[in-house]
């Protein structure tokens, strides 16, 4: 098991309250990197392990952490993919995973903040599959194999650009700057009792508004890294933002505020704390 973390760009192991630099701690310079980090992950494991008698490099609560994946080649995200969220959003079931994608250069740490684009700028708390093994017509049956681990993601969300046209395209409108806040760490599936039935939750100004487990999610990790590899192939380091469930702001009709903290979480995972802030014009 490992929980890997970026700090200050470089990737390190958190043992409980402590972090050590992957690269320090193997003599290896390449994992350093992150991404390489990702693409050797059945080597933590025991890179874990062994931190567990090293030195460590210092506390976790004294460091910013960075995003602990952040150049993938592609970052896929699915719509509606929990049956309560379709019905809030007014729309039928996809009969296959409703895909789109969120631009990697969106991509930012666990406690970024999230510039608001506009005044209806909306909330979507995600479980988020990191591939560790790449391939092509990956079987159902060997997905699992094939992810290094999970993370939590925020699909942070303008609605009048994402809805914008008929048919819209999604993927702008999910890709602002500052709009996928992910981390805190990339968790081993097998610190996880049942990857396939984790709590999530969202809080915005410290009300809850979303509160769900993934085994309600209509098209599973299996089924999405199945579907998604018999398209395209995958890579160490893709992302899959697997849906979010009921409770955003558009079905309330309420959307984040200049000053409101966004506090994501996800069981073993962790939380994102993203406060929102209007940048100021240009």
């Amino acid at each position: 098991m490992f929980r890997l973390i970026s700090v200050a760009g470089r990737a390190a192991l958190q043992t409980g309250e402590h972090w050590h630099d992957l690269a320090t701690l193997t003599s290896d310079p390449s994992l350093a990197d992150p991404m390489a980090a990702v693409a050797r992950h059945h080597e933590l494991h025991a890179l874990h392990e062994a931190a567990a008698d090293a030195t460590p490099d210092g506390l976790v609560a004294d460091v910013t952490l960075g995003v602990c994946v952040p150049r993938p080649q592609k970052v896929f995200a699915i719509g509606l993919n929990y049956g309560r969220h379709a019905a809030e959003s007014g729309m039928e079931l996809p009969p296959a995973p409703l895909t789109f994608t969120k631009f990697p250069s969106c991509l930012v740490g666990p406690t970024a903040d999230i510039e608001l684009s506009g005044p209806a700028v909306d909330w979507e708390v995600e479980l988020v599959v990191v591939i560790g093994t790449g391939g092509r017509h990956i079987s159902e049956d060997d997905a699992w194999s094939h992810v290094a681990g999970l993370t939590l993601g925020q699909d942070i969300s303008d609605r009048p650009v994402q809805l914008t046209g008929k048919p819209p395209q999604f993927s702008l409108g999910k890709s602002f700057d500052t709009f996928g806040p992910l981390g805190p760490a990339l968790v081993s599936v097998d610190q996880f009792p049942d990857p396939d039935d984790i709590g999530l939750w969202c809080d915005v100004a410290g009300e809850r508004m979303q509160d769900a487990r993934t085994n309600d999610l209509i098209f599973d990790v299996r089924r999405l890294v199945s579907y998604l590899s018999s398209i395209c192939t995958l890579v160490p380091g893709d992302l899959i933002f697997t849906g979010t469930p009921d409770g955003v702001g558009a079905a309330r009709g309420r959307f984040l505020a200049d000053g409101e903290l966004l506090v994501s979480g996800a069981e073993v995972i962790g939380e994102l704390h993203n406060r929102c802030i209007t940048p100021a014009a240009s």
